[in-house]
């Protein structure tokens, strides 16, 4: 059945409707008329918003639908970021060979990138004179036998003359320094034909270790000099990543965590030590050089590569960077609001503040790892409001 209030309605709302509904209306009823209508209007706009429809009563309004929000995805990371730097692969030790003595350079038996196992010969000289030297020291050598074993035979025949009476002591000692003589001759002798035996071998340029050829400095007719480069050989084993430091990251250099990866195989990583840092800054470029060890490096990290060394700090303490307009404080102290990407819930979380930026902030704890933060629009949020990720920043 019908209730009272909702035909009071109904009266009235004809009765508007007759009112609006006439065409025409008697002079005198024309001032009275504005009046009378706004009157009317006024006592039926509460009956209205409840009896002019279809008769159906509303129940309770519905709920609002969940919020859109922009969020961003918690990452810790060294508060203090490495520094990375360009370098190239080297050996532990490379050393420039030369030829003992100097001449004409025969062969070459080695090329750049060659392989050579110690002992091995890599160049020849022209061993003309060298043997020519050789046969004159031991021509002086037989000289010089001859020579003492004559001056001995002298020196046994005057002692015998001396025993028996016929040969004076001056005769005798003058015979012995004869001798002396002839054995510092053929002592001499014998060392020249060492020397010469010695500087033979010298034509020969001779590995002293398993390496590398990286750099030939001479070439077949060339003639040098003693100690003039002739190869330069790195030798296998250690292999290094030299780098350039700047100056106000030595410290960092030599107490930081190092790693190296190559630019041939970027995700390959390989445990890196500093072994040496220059004492003395480059002139022109104002760097340090320093040299990191590569312990497990293998046969896939080649000589000249070229690798980037990353250098952090050790026992640094991890903050979250977001930006600053996810940070929420209401007089309570800096709390984010965390988003659960199922239920769609909200959670207000008191953070701790490492530092601030220009546009970031850095969370030390509070949120977790993973966790999805508000970034927009944090100050319209509500505890039971309800929200709907749209988008997600670094995730």
């Amino acid at each position: 059945m019908m209730n009272v209030d909702f035909r009071q309605s109904i009266f009235i709302c004809a009765s508007l409707m007759k009112l609006t509904g006439e065409k025409t209306m008697r002079p005198q009823e024309h001032q009275s008329y504005p009046k009378a209508l706004a009157l009317a209007a006024a006592l039926a706009a509460p009956l209205l918003l409840s009896g002019c429809g279809d008769g159906k009563q509303t129940v309770g309004a519905a709920a609002p639908p969940p919020r859109p929000v922009l969020v961003e995805r918690v990452h810790y990371a060294p508060l203090q970021s490495a520094r990375t730097f360009d370098a190239t692969i080297k050996p532990r030790t490379e050393a420039d060979l030369s030829f003992r003595i100097g001449g004409k350079v025969l062969k070459r038996l080695v090329d750049v990138g060659a392989s050579v196992h110690a002992g091995q010969t890599l160049a020849l000289l022209d061993e003309t004179d060298l043997n020519a030297q050789l046969e004159q020291a031991e021509a002086e050598v037989t000289a010089a036998q001859g020579n003492l074993a004559t001056a001995e035979a002298e020196l046994e025949r005057r002692m015998s003359l001396n025993k028996q009476g016929f040969a004076t002591l001056a005769n005798l000692q003058q015979q012995k320094a004869v001798v002396d003589e002839a054995s510092g001759r053929l002592i001499k002798g014998q060392r020249a034909r060492t020397l010469a035996q010695n500087a033979l071998g010298y034509s020969r340029l001779l590995a002293d270790a398993d390496g590398v050829v990286t750099v030939a400095l001479v070439e077949p007719g060339q003639v040098v000099t003693s100690g003039q480069s002739v190869l330069r050989v790195a030798r296998t084993g250690d292999r290094e990543a030299l780098v350039a430091i700047p100056e106000a990251l030595i410290e960092r250099a030599r107490h930081g965590q190092a790693t190296v990866s190559l630019w041939s195989n970027p995700g390959k990583v390989y445990r890196a030590v500093l072994r040496e840092l220059s004492p003395t800054a480059d002139a022109a470029t104002r760097t340090y050089a320093a040299r990191f060890s590569l312990p497990d490096a293998g046969p896939e990290v080649v000589l000249g590569m070229t690798a980037t060394v990353t250098i952090s700090d050790t026992g640094v303490a991890e903050a979250a960077r977001l930006p600053l307009a996810a940070l929420f404080d209401e007089g309570r102290g800096p709390a984010l609001w965390v988003v659960d990407r199922i239920t769609g819930a909200l959670s207000l979380k008191p953070v701790d503040v490492a530092k601030y930026d220009g546009t970031s902030v850095y969370i030390q704890n509070g949120v977790s790892e993973g966790d999805d933060v508000v970034t927009l629009g944090v100050q319209k949020l509500d505890a039971g409001q309800r929200v709907r990720v749209v988008a997600a920043m670094g995730s």
